[in-house]
């Protein structure tokens, strides 16, 4: 059994999966922190100095009463908020994500195309002659081994 999922384990689908889990997790931390360091605190500028992270709704305060101005200071109070900003954040994440995928999925669909391209087979110099099996010209008629007439769509 042991050796089974040693086999199973150093399987390259698997490896590949994993290096992909890696990188994706490494990813997800650099897009999270463009959203969050670059791409909203100029949002929030425009909006008036907004914290996406800080809109919520409070939908019962805790102890002390509000007005709370985090989630996280709502929290500790007991009260309980309905955190939209977040969800905005992640939202933009969720689509910062996905477009990077589509792009990354476009090139490698055009690399894909461009080797298939290149690798394109040539065509037959030879086929078989279907009644004695030897190779002669895709172009003969006739075969010079055996002198059988070749019909036009001959075993090729």
């Amino acid at each position: 059994m042991l050796q089974e999922f040693k086999k199973f384990a150093l399987r390259g689908s698997v490896i590949d999966l994993a290096v992909g889990i890696i990188i994706g997790a490494a990813f997800n931390s650099v897009v999270q922190s463009l959203v969050n360091d670059i791409i909203m605190p100029p949002i929030g500028l425009v909006t008036g100095k907004v914290n996406f992270n800080n809109l919520m709704w409070v939908i019962q305060t805790g102890s002390p009463a509000g007005p709370y101005t985090t989630p996280s200071d709502a929290a500790s109070a007991g009260a309980v908020t309905l955190n939209y900003g977040q969800f905005i954040n992640t939202a933009i994440t969720f689509i910062l994500v996905a477009f990077a995928v589509f792009l990354l999925v476009r090139v490698i669909n055009r690399l894909y195309v461009q080797k298939e391209t290149q690798e394109a087979p040539a065509q037959p110099v030879v086929k078989e002659c279907p009644f004695c099996i030897k190779e002669i010209p895709v172009e003969a008629t006739r075969c010079p081994f055996c002198t059988s007439q070749l019909s036009e769509g001959a075993a090729a």
